[in-house]
């Protein structure tokens, strides 16, 4: 049966219940006089790793940590990213260093990334991260996975024995989730499918899930022909529309058409306010692992 109390999962109020929780660390980290610091680089002008870029700014700002960003032309080379890189590494200022993705179409984005000191990994994606995360081995988890995975948490939505079905398969977000999400731990144990562009009879597939995770990239894709009743839907795309009715012409959007599925999920994730706000809040988080890991012997 539709349902039409769905819980709205709030993903602005669940991050600040996420970055609560984290100051104890920060104050124990403070005592010895250490502030857990970021490193941003950011390469060319495109608006939305900007703007995204502040936000993160602003959330560490706003938690008395630091955070500084090193601005690059699009015309840059690799080989000066790369060098830059290495300076990051070995500069104490920063536990962890983050490259914005994507970068201009010219740069190998894998080099870049695999140029960074796993131990400052901020994002977790270097490759040494995630191949610590499929071996259950610690290290810093992928921030928008991670962040689903707290939505999951702080909403008491169970994963245990359920279907999850996860649209998309970057190495950023669709592989981490369902590897995540099957993996014998709190949080997992759900049997995953991943579903991608080459995927016969999507919506019968996506229709089997209990929990279905859209992360495609394609605005407002994902309709009710694609979900059972009584599914949880997080939607991890977040898609610039045109809308000349707007100040700024455009609205933000994910790949789940929300309205249209309302009435037939449990729980699903609004976009904007729903998994963008945890991104940058793990982002807070792996950067203070990193740090007590970087500094556990001083």
């Amino acid at each position: 049966m539709p349902n039409n109390q769905a819980l709205i999962i709030d993903g602005k109020m669940i991050s600040e219940q996420v970055r609560e929780s984290l100051k104890p660390a920060i104050d124990s980290l403070k005592k010895r006089g250490i502030i857990p610091g970021l490193a941003v680089v950011l390469v060319g002008d495109d608006p939305p790793s900007q703007a995204y870029v502040r936000m993160k700014g602003k959330a560490f700002e706003a938690m008395n940590l630091f955070s500084e960003t090193f601005r690059f032309p699009a015309d840059s080379t690799q080989s000066e990213l790369e060098t830059f890189i290495e300076k990051l590494n070995s500069d104490p200022r920063f536990h962890g260093i983050l490259v914005q993705l994507p970068l201009p179409f010219h740069f190998n984005e894998l080099e870049v990334i695999m140029k960074i000191d796993p131990n400052k990994d901020a994002d977790g994606i270097h490759p040494v991260s995630l191949g610590k995360m499929v071996l259950g081995t610690e290290a810093p988890l992928s921030c928008t996975p991670h962040g689903v995975l707290m939505l999951l948490k702080y909403s008491n939505i169970e994963t245990s024995g359920k279907h999850a079905v996860v649209v998309g398969r970057s190495n950023i977000v669709g592989k981490p989730i369902a590897n995540l999400l099957f993996k014998k731990r709190a949080l997992g144990d759900a049997t995953v499918t991943i579903c991608h562009s080459k995927t016969k009879d999507l919506q019968a597939i996506c229709r089997q899930a209990d929990i279905l995770i859209a992360a495609i990239g394609r605005p407002d894709f994902i309709d009710r022909n694609f979900v059972k009743d009584g599914a949880v839907v997080i939607d991890v795309g977040i898609n610039r529309v045109e809308d000349l009715t707007t100040k700024r012409g455009y609205r933000l959007v994910g790949d789940v058409n929300f309205n249209d599925v309302i009435d037939k999920v449990s729980a699903i994730t609004p976009v904007p306010g729903g998994v963008g706000p945890m991104t940058i809040s793990m982002l807070i988080a792996n950067t203070v692992y990193l740090a007590e890991k970087l500094t556990a012997n001083q």
